[in-house]
């Protein structure tokens, strides 16, 4: 019956029929295509303490970063036909993350990424359901995570304390300040962050000549910056240390102690997973991309999970595969590589889970140095001069 009608109208039915078709089989690619469903579970914050008003609250840091990667996942996917959707869980303040994990991501997601305090990530790895699945931590810091209380399905992206301090330390030996002053606050992360700078010290073999706790509260901060000349008059030394994860009172001691030395540790001169004064090795494009989207600065916690999102991605496309194990054991592998924007590889520690990466080393508005520095040396791995190597580690984290 074609062959009786027009020649222009037969032409026209066949271009039906090919677009037809193809949509029929782009409908078929698609369908084929492997899925990797990656989960985000978070917690909402209550704004903490601040000592300025020019740092706004940011409640929702490493959400974005996350959303980055999974746009660069996509974009991988088309071409390994792989799908990658991420699911984002936001738990209210006064809602609890075990309940939002044990009914909405139990037994539905493989690969989870946790935005969640210490002990809320031991919580959620020591359900009976999350044996079954990775989970990546994007915001703790904690050596002891990655020590005694380490756990086989977790993988930890931001440095730890102690390759934080270990970075500070190798530049303070570059510059010949073995001299330290160690000021500490009242918290326990406080403390924490204080043993990881005696732990440096003592490896790199610094001497910290005075300790003192800056026991000041938030409410008569202001009122203690005079003091901060009399409670620095100690013996002397190179650099002042400070230890204020919180940020309470470090921004005080700068230019007003009594001697004329430099600020180092949670503030001053920072060891740092990313800053947005680093420029190097790609890092504008990605600064860009991401305050394009996000309408700011990239904080760490969004690289962090950027990485995680990313790792996924990268695993799942080297394997082919969206399976568990074979994603978990490729991450551990000596193969996986992953593109930081810091001018090598990163990878995971198999003993410990540890993303081992670079530290940037950075003053409020420049990137000073990059760590691990020049002419400190590893048999295996220059990246392991930072944080717990494989034979310091107290992990008994199975290789299964």
């Amino acid at each position: 019956m074609i062959r009786s009608m027009p020649a222009y109208f037969s032409a026209f039915v066949k271009i039906i029929l090919i677009y037809a078709l193809f949509n029929v089989n782009l409908a078929v690619a698609k369908s084929n295509k492997q899925v990797i469903n990656i989960a985000y579970l978070a917690q909402q914050q209550n704004p903490p303490p601040v000592l300025s008003n020019l740092d706004p609250f940011i409640n929702n840091k490493a959400e974005p970063g996350a959303e980055l990667a999974i746009k660069d996942n996509a974009t991988t996917g088309q071409f390994t036909k792989q799908s990658f959707i991420l699911k984002k869980f936001i738990v209210p303040v006064d809602g609890s993350v075990i309940e939002a994990y044990t009914k909405s991501i139990a037994g539905k997601f493989d690969f989870v990424v946790l935005n969640l305090s210490a002990t809320q990530l031991l919580e959620i790895a020591d359900l009976p359901a999350a044996k079954q699945a990775v989970l990546f931590d994007v915001a703790t810091s904690d050596d002891s995570l990655r020590n005694a209380q380490c756990r086989n399905q977790v993988l930890h992206i931001l440095p730890s304390r102690a390759m934080r301090a270990d970075a500070l330390a190798q530049y303070m030996m570059k510059k010949n300040w073995k001299r330290w002053f160690l000021v500490v606050g009242t918290t326990q992360e406080d403390r924490l962050y204080a043993e990881a700078i005696k732990r440096a010290a003592k490896r790199f073999g610094l001497e910290i000549v005075a300790e003192k706790t800056w026991a000041h509260t938030a409410d008569d901060r202001r009122t203690a910056q005079s003091d901060v000349a009399v409670f620095t008059q100690v013996d002397d030394y190179d650099v002042l240390v400070v230890a204020d994860e919180q940020a309470q009172f470090g921004e005080y001691l700068d230019y007003r102690t009594w001697n004329p030395r430099p600020v180092i540790g949670t503030q001053g001169l920072i060891a740092t997973a990313w800053h947005k004064t680093h420029e190097q090795w790609g890092a504008v494009q990605i600064q860009n991309r991401f305050k394009e989207a996000a309408g700011r600065w990239m904080e760490e916690q969004d690289y962090a999970a950027y990485l995680a999102v990313r790792a996924i991605g990268e695993a799942a496309t080297r394997t082919k595969s969206n399976a568990l194990k074979e994603i978990k054991n490729y991450l551990l592998s000596e193969q996986f590589a992953l593109q930081g924007y810091k001018g090598v590889p990163l990878s995971f520690r198999a003993w410990d889970g540890q993303l081992r990466q670079p530290v940037l080393l950075a003053a409020p508005r420049s990137l000073v140095s990059v760590a691990p520095l020049e002419g400190f040396l590893h048999p295996k791995n220059e990246l392991d001069t930072l944080g717990y190597d494989e034979p310091e580690t107290l992990c008994k984290r199975s290789q299964e």
